[in-house]
């Protein structure tokens, strides 16, 4: 383990990570640090707590939506899989007769 110092609305903290995770964490915190500014900026917050909430719940927003929308894609692309697997099952056994 070593650490990163990671800069997030203009304050450093230090965070412990493996080497694997470093690249990972830091843009993380690029990505909390955009939001956390974007909120600071278009609700005129004050309070670091305030827009830190603010903005981990942006986040949780666009993670369930984007789940959402991962599930329909799957289910779309199964749905087609299973249409495709037909007709060539379908193809295969006009050709055995």
């Amino acid at each position: 383990m070593s650490a990163v110092n990671l800069t997030i609305l203009d304050r450093e903290y230090a965070v412990a990570c493996s080497p694997e995770e470093r690249d990972g964490l830091v843009q993380a915190a690029a990505y909390l640090d955009g939001k956390m500014r974007e909120v600071r900026g278009s609700a005129k917050l004050v309070g670091l707590e305030r827009i830190a909430v603010m903005a981990a719940l942006n986040i949780a927003f666009e993670s369930l939506q984007q789940k959402q929308e991962l599930s329909r894609v799957g289910s779309d692309v199964g749905e087609e899989l299973r249409k495709m697997n037909a007709k060539l099952e379908a193809a295969l056994a006009s050709h055995v007769r």
